[in-house]
């Protein structure tokens, strides 16, 4: 029998169920019908609250929305953070349509084309510019338009976040622009007219190690008055990425993030004069919102095959692509999952939980120690508020995405 991640807190049983924001599984089943993400907004709000009680009080909170674009939960976070970094068009579409000032927006990521720099110029969006080249055709459409462009530089660090589950630092990359030549193109960007937004320096993402988590915010931090001093050029704003894990596989702990807002404490007690009016931010995605969702699913066969007992679901990778192991995990290992609808109940069985999809990767915990399920039980896989439906191959072999629901929402 294989482990099952561990379940988030702010889930309890009602009636021997799992309730998600005080509705029971079955109700919001019975009212959206299954496959179905359930986003608990209270969850959400509590997070953000224990980040700004933790945090040091001069640092800004960005959500990074390619975590989860789901419109009613951007519209919540709109309400709870302080900007919002965006990674295309058409998520400055929906930032737009939750109703997120254009000030508010960064926009960062490779590969922009003209027409994402014509929009975010027009805007007043701040560019994060990934290349010498990105910014030279920033400036023309700029000019184009006769209105200046508000830009910053996305850094390629010379460092990474160690122990993290995606490094977005270090080496050749295709993000962001070489550390060392960073400054030429400051001065280039001040030169032109433009208006200079700042650094933006991510190295990593998903780490549960708060010790890790301050060394790369105190490198990025040095790395950032070096490269003002380099340019020779005010900092009016500083993105120091996120790196902000959460647990998701057996023997996970959560981060200690009181030792991080403690250590960043310290470090901007004794910034350099160079950094001393920079605005600073960190963004994140799944910190904020991977733990306050649920993915619901309902059995629809109960199968016995060479002795191991297989529990078929309208459900898979098609909506859970990252709970599968099909998202970069190297060994998978199972998500915290459940039988929603006998929530608590003791362990009778090994089962593997698997999805409809004609294909032996859509696998959605394996081998697992469950209470015995039936055809019509729903099953729960947790951690599911961030890199879900969005993330994604919703129409593989046409069974089409999954409903999304946002309980809790009130501001």
């Amino acid at each position: 029998m294989k482990p099952l991640g561990p379940i988030p807190p702010g889930f309890a049983a009602i009636d021997g169920e799992l309730a998600i924001g005080g509705y029971t599984a079955s109700a919001l089943a019975a009212e959206a019908g299954t496959p179905l993400f359930v986003y608990d907004g209270a969850l959400i709000t509590a997070r953000v609250a224990a980040l700004r009680a933790a945090l040091p009080e001069r640092l800004g909170l960005h959500y990074a929305m390619k975590a989860n674009p789901f419109a009613p939960l951007l519209r919540h976070m709109a309400r709870l953070v302080d900007g919002f970094d965006i990674a295309s068009g058409g998520e400055l579409e929906m930032a737009e349509a939750a109703g997120v000032p254009a000030e508010r927006i960064s926009f960062a990521g490779p590969g922009k084309r003209d027409a994402d720099l014509e929009a975010a110029i027009a805007r007043g969006v701040t560019l994060n510019l990934e290349s010498a080249r990105e910014a030279e055709r920033a400036l023309a459409i700029g000019e184009q338009l006769g209105k200046p462009p508000r830009l910053a530089i996305r850094v390629n660090p010379d460092f990474d976040l160690k122990g993290s589950g995606m490094k977005m630092g270090g080496g050749a990359k295709p993000f962001g622009v070489d550390a060392a030549l960073v400054p030429g193109l400051v001065r280039r960007i001040m030169a032109s007219g433009a208006e200079w937004r700042g650094l933006h320096i991510y190295a990593g993402s998903q780490t549960l190690d708060a010790a890790a988590i301050a060394e790369m915010q105190a490198a990025t931090l040095a790395l950032a008055a070096r490269l003002a001093e380099e340019s020779r050029a005010v900092l009016p704003a500083c993105n120091l990425g996120g790196g902000f894990g959460i647990p998701y596989f057996p023997g996970d702990a959560p981060l200690d993030l009181a030792a991080v807002g403690d250590a960043l404490g310290a470090q901007f007690s004794a910034l350099p004069d160079v950094l001393a009016d920079t605005a600073f931010c960190i963004e994140l995605g799944r910190y904020l919102v991977g733990e306050a969702g649920v993915y619901l699913t309902r059995i629809i066969d109960r199968k016995e095959s060479h002795g191991e007992v297989f529990l078929v679901t309208d459900g898979g990778l098609h909506h859970q692509l990252a709970a599968s192991g099909n998202f970069g995990t190297v060994v998978r290992r199972n998500y915290p999952s459940a039988i929603a609808t006998r929530f608590g109940a003791p362990v009778e069985e090994e089962a593997s939980i698997v999805g409809c999809l004609c294909t032996p990767l859509d696998r959605l915990a394996d081998k697992g120690g469950f209470p015995r399920a039936e055809e019509g039980d729903l099953v729960a896989v947790f951690c599911a508020g961030a890199y879900g439906a969005s993330a994604s191959p919703a129409h593989f072999l046409g069974h089409g995405p999954a409903a999304e629901r946002l309980v809790n929402a009130n501001p």
